[in-house]
């Protein structure tokens, strides 16, 4: 399925793609296309979220990564490098692993090789699915997403975000809550040869420092990143020392 996505920057910079986390939108990476300035960026929406479709299910998370294939070869990039937060993260992982010879450098954010119990993925698809909007586990997931301090600093921020997640479809989101349900990428890891720069958000509760110390361990001379303070969505929270990060990481 080829996504949907928006092209920024100079048509002869190298390619950076960016994948969202579960229940957001391209929209979640505004404040990267600053990179834009040396980098051809390349943001998209998974299946099942933003303007992307919303096919049957089930997901697994190499469907999503095959429609970012698909997403490269519709546009003719051969190679390209690939940052991904939360489930865009288990999307990057899946690509360096599977198709090594289309990802340059990788950048992995607040995100986990795998993330049980399964049953907590299953029992929040059956609630979005039982209710149809996302609106119903909302104010849970967004409370993780950012540290307490940066919320109460930067309210008309948490209410886009909320806005975001409600918008995302019900059926995509329940079918990606699925994707994460059954992925296991951990034996995979070792098989990454793409320069890897791992960051994690020191105050993450949805995906813990611990998760992205693993992927980093297991990924041959990956280098791992804290930001403190951030939780989840780090590339909001800590904006400039994230694009910072990755621009280093891809020069």
């Amino acid at each position: 399925m080829l996504p949907f996505s928006e092209i920024t920057g100079p048509e002869d910079a190298p390619v950076l793609l960016m994948g969202s986390s579960l229940g957001t939108s391209m929209d979640m990476w505004d404040s990267q296309l600053a990179l834009a300035e040396r980098l051809r960026v390349i943001r998209f929406d998974h299946r099942g979220h933003g303007r992307s479709a919303v096919p049957p299910g089930p997901y697994e998370i190499a469907d999503l990564g095959r429609d970012v294939l698909e997403l490269m070869d519709s546009l003719e990039i051969e190679r390209a490098s690939y940052c991904g937060l939360s489930i865009g993260g288990m999307v990057g992982m899946w690509l360096g692993a599977n198709a090594p010879e289309r990802i340059e450098r990788l950048v992995l954010i607040c995100t986990s090789a795998h993330l049980p119990p399964a049953e907590g993925w299953a029992e929040r698809a059956a609630k979005v699915r039982a209710a149809g909007t996302v609106g119903v586990v909302a104010d849970a997931v967004v409370a993780r997403w950012l540290t307490a301090g940066y919320a109460e600093e930067h309210p008309e921020l948490v209410a886009e975000l909320r806005a975001m997640l409600v918008a995302t479809d019900p059926a995509g989101y329940a079918e990606c809550c699925g994707a994460i349900e059954r992925m296991d990428l951990r034996d995979d890891l070792g098989r990454i040869t793409a320069p890897t720069l791992v960051i994690s958000g020191a105050d993450d509760l949805a995906t813990p420092v611990e998760h992205q110390r693993l992927i980093a361990e297991a990924i041959p001379g990956a280098r791992h990143e804290i930001l403190s303070p951030a939780a989840h969505v780090a590339a909001v929270e800590q904006a400039d020392a994230v694009n910072r990060l990755i621009e280093e990481h891809l020069s």
